[in-house]
């Protein structure tokens, strides 16, 4: 598959981009850009890279199989739609919509087309979650009672989209996806908001803590653009716990692995050290384009987490 790449964003040229070239079956092909010196780190790994000065430029091209769109959250259902109705397949960063609606329209559109388009949620692509999910449902814990998660980071530049409340910047928007979809894919159980709190600056939700509750289950998680680096996800039961102790960035943040502790039992810890999810969230794409495999990471899936993050909104009401 060639791929195409709309922006020279930081993230893509650091991760995804990278990761589309590692991939196998899969080959960076074009990236839009109107600067050549944003276009020549990407053109480092990629020699034969061809740059087109714009977006739709690019969706025109028609060597170009799949588009990967890093753009502004803002942006995102805009191009995400351009790039459909142009006929190429579709991975959008997150949050791929702002609301409900949004990607009510991305699944019509998908629907009416046929043609492939998912959120880049790229935890739904790393083993430690597949087996994070089997303990969890297996009962290896025991009956689940608590699910606590953390992602925070350090954002001070004020220039940076993520502090724009034009651009749909927050804390909430760009991290929340995160502890929330971990919960539903681990748990298989959609949890219902019972209180909020934000911080906010400059229109935007800098931190942002949330509890709900799934049946008997009590959930709650905090994300934050203002504190150090920390990711988490812990899970309680009558009989363990389970902690996974790199649950979004792994390898980047720390080594992906599972720590389970059962009660007159030694602790087992599982690790992962060659997953590479974001390379296999590109080969996921290409095997359903290519082999007509199940996708793991469909925007249903997509949808019912963006269902939680209207609900904390809603509790929000208007920034303070």
């Amino acid at each position: 598959m060639n791929w195409g790449v709309l922006g020279a964003s930081g993230f893509a040229r650091k991760t995804m981009a990278p990761a589309i070239h590692e991939a196998q079956r899969s080959r960076l092909a074009a990236l839009a850009t109107r600067d050549a010196s944003k276009a020549a780190p990407f053109a480092a790994f990629a020699p034969d890279l061809r740059v087109h000065e714009s977006y739709e430029a690019l969706l025109a091209d028609p060597e170009i199989d799949a588009v990967y769109v890093p753009l502004p959250n803002a942006l995102h259902v805009e191009w995400t739609e351009k790039a459909a109705r142009a006929g190429k397949a579709v991975l959008c960063e997150k949050p791929i919509g702002l609301t409900v609606a949004d990607i009510d329209r991305l699944i019509a559109l998908r629907d009416e087309t046929g043609v492939f388009i998912a959120e880049a949620w790229m935890p739904a692509h790393h083993p430690q979650w597949t087996r994070a999910r089997e303990i969890v449902a297996g009962g290896g814990i025991g009956r689940l009672h608590t699910v606590t998660g953390v992602f925070t980071y350090g954002l001070s530049d004020p220039a940076n989209v993520r502090n724009s409340a034009d651009l749909a910047g927050g804390a909430l928007r760009d991290i929340g996806v995160y502890p929330i979809g971990a919960f539903r894919l681990a748990t298989g159980l959609e949890p219902d908001v019972t209180g909020a709190e934000a911080l906010w600056e400059d229109g935007v939700d800098a931190s942002t803590w949330v509890q709900a509750q799934a049946g008997e289950v009590r959930f709650s998680f905090h994300v934050s653009m203002r504190t150090t680096k920390r990711q988490e996800m812990v899970f309680e039961g009558d009989e363990g716990w389970l902690v996974v102790r790199a649950p979004f960035n792994a390898g980047q943040y720390g080594q992906a692995d599972l720590h389970l502790r059962r009660e007159g039992a030694d602790d087992v810890i599982l690790r992962f050290p060659e997953a590479r999810q974001y390379a296999a969230q590109v080969e996921a794409v290409a095997a359903t384009l290519l082999d007509g495999a199940s996708y793991p990471m469909p925007l249903e899936q997509s949808r019912g987490t963006q269902a939680v993050i209207d609900a904390v909104f809603d509790r929000l009401g208007a920034p303070g």
